[in-house]
């Protein structure tokens, strides 16, 4: 029988996309694999990338991370990536399955949250699947911050 693996946690977050809890409702997250190259991976490494304005599409029978961001490595050579080339997101079948027909009969997005380095070194796409906000939605979840600001000072005892 197998052994089961120990909980691998978030080491090190390189690009995280704040802006997404904001705009959507999250309904289930999932951790994906990314298939990098040597350069991307360098380039992550030392911090850079972003995912502000990327997103999930299902086709081909799997799952791939399009309009993200990785500059070109500094000290890379000739054979360099293309910062904003799709990448694909390693998922297992089932998963790839489920996120598909979400996204074909419930009408929802795939959103990325954040990519990061787990505990063994991997790069992982920590991947949303989520449904878009309306604007009355939004305003609810501004004053609903705000309440929380308010009562955090309140309790506080108004130490302002």
């Amino acid at each position: 029988m197998a052994r089961p693996r120990p909980a691998q946690e978030k080491v090190k977050t390189v690009a995280e996309n704040r802006r997404a809890r904001f705009d959507y409702f999250i309904e289930n997250t999932y951790e994906a694999g990314i298939a990098l190259t040597g350069t991307e991976v360098k380039s992550l490494r030392f911090g850079e990338g972003s995912i502000a304005e990327a997103y999930a599409e299902v086709n081909d029978g799997g799952v791939w991370l399009v309009n993200s961001n990785i500059p070109e490595f500094s000290h890379g050579n000739r054979f360099n990536h293309e910062p904003k080339r799709p990448r694909k997101l390693l998922l297992h079948e089932r998963e790839i399955n489920k996120l598909h027909g979400a996204v074909a009969r419930e009408g929802m997005t795939l959103v990325p949250l954040s990519i990061y380095f787990n505990g063994r070194g991997r790069a992982k796409v920590e991947l949303a699947l989520a449904k878009g906000k309306k604007t009355h939605d939004k305003r609810e979840t501004v004053k609903e911050r705000d309440w929380k600001r308010e009562q955090g000072r309140l309790l506080r005892g108004g130490r302002d």
